[in-house]
């Protein structure tokens, strides 16, 4: 029978290392649950030394939301018919047409065969199944409703989904003003500029007096002909280690504290962060997962560190005994009608219900932002377009006027 090495966290939060004998790595993780363990990596062992890990056989790669979604509301639909989990399961790894994702319910598959719970099982895939996925799924195989906990998570996600498209959708238009903007600059002054420039010379004479505009355009103009690679390196040097920065807790905290500082950006940013909040944590509690955890799940979930310090704030606050309405309305993210309406259902029992309302309320609220963001960026990249392209046809026009008033 083969070995495996595990590594796992006891009852009192310690991290153990062992091995185990089992049949698979699946059986292996379901008996150290059996033993009051949880298990946070399994792999077999040959010889004492690490083979290979399972199961992730599929890789990194992430899977496409929609695919998720399909998958979700498939496997809702045929539990909810009475087919079992695993034949389920075993029949949406046919239909799935994404290779990388039909490797991952193979292996999905295999553990719950094994004896591993759904949710078990899908954590062990956490590049495609989200926290938010697992705890939904953990709570709908304990409250015996996984075919109505599914349901919700594809509507879930694809109300998401609906958000984001809305606004890659409105910012797709200005990006590409921008791009053609700065390519156009950068081509006018690398290949026109300079002969513009050579000819102004020609005609008025090296001791000409040329206007202040000329020469500065002239100059950045020279300076990319001639130096276009420092530019290029310091460019790239530049992303990378703004990049790098923001991977880090400090530099992202920074970036979206900076984002919430920008006119309409912060507005759209939080308006996205309240519907996102609400739509997960109503989920989360109609699913019967517990305040602090629905809480918790959903402070990581909402894509800015700074919203997600407030919300694990808020947790702590709750865990000493105050109601979420308080914290949430002394906040300064949340506006006050969030926490009124929250305050209205907890003391109604109605939270998740009054929370989608206020879900729903914000996503209209997000599209007439989007909308309106869209209407406002456009013509701002016009202008700057304009001024740019003006910029050069100023530098060209005044000596080219000097000469003719000399003539």
């Amino acid at each position: 029978m083969p070995t495996f090495k595990y590594t796992a966290i006891d009852k009192t939060g310690k991290r153990v290392t062992g091995t185990t004998e089992a049949a698979s790595a699946a059986v292996a993780t379901a008996n150290l649950k059996l033993r009051e363990l949880r298990p946070i990596e399994v792999a077999l062992a040959k010889n004492g030394s690490l083979v290979s890990k399972l199961p992730f056989g599929p890789g990194k790669k992430k899977v496409k939301s929609k695919d998720l979604v399909v998958f979700t509301r498939q496997l809702a639909t045929m539990i909810n018919a009475g087919v079992p989990l695993v034949r389920s399961l075993a029949t949406l790894q046919v239909q799935t047409e994404n290779p990388n994702f039909k490797q991952h319910i193979v292996e999905v598959t295999k553990e719950v065969e094994g004896g591993a719970t759904f949710a078990d099982a899908l954590e062990r895939h956490s590049v495609v199944f989200s926290p938010i996925y697992i705890n939904m799924v953990r709570a709908g195989e304990a409250g015996g409703i996984l075919d109505a906990i599914l349901k919700k998570l594809a509507t879930q996600q694809e109300k998401d989904e609906k958000i984001k498209g809305k606004f890659k959708s409105a910012m797709t238009y200005p990006i590409i003003l921008l791009t053609i903007t700065t390519l156009v600059f950068l081509a006018l002054m690398v290949f026109v500029m300079p002969k513009i420039g050579k000819i102004i010379q020609d005609l008025a004479g090296p001791s000409a007096e040329l206007p202040p505009l000329t020469i500065v355009m002239l100059g950045i103009s020279n300076f990319l002909v001639a130096r276009w690679y420092v530019l290029l390196g310091i460019g790239v040097i530049a992303g990378a280690v703004l990049s790098r920065y923001i991977s880090t807790p400090g530099g992202r905290r920074k970036k979206d504290k900076i984002l919430l500082k920008l006119p309409v950006i912060k507005t759209v940013i939080k308006k996205v962060a309240i519907a996102r909040f609400a739509r997960i944590f109503a989920s989360l509690m109609s699913a019967g997962v517990t305040v602090i955890d629905s809480i918790e799940v959903t402070a990581k979930a909402i894509g800015n560190s700074v919203i997600e310090e407030e919300l694990m704030a808020a947790s702590k606050t709750v865990a000493n005994g105050q109601q979420l309405s308080v914290p949430i309305s002394a906040s300064k993210v949340f506006p006050p009608i969030v926490g009124q309406m929250l305050s209205v259902g907890e003391e109604t029992g109605k939270t998740d219900e009054i929370l989608v309302k206020v879900a729903d309320f914000y996503e209209d609220e997000v599209d007439v932002v989007v909308d309106s963001l869209s209407s406002i960026l456009e013509p701002i990249m016009i202008v700057v377009m304009g001024t740019l392209v003006g910029l050069i046809a100023a530098s060209v026009i005044g000596p080219i006027s000097n000469l003719s008033n000399q003539i």
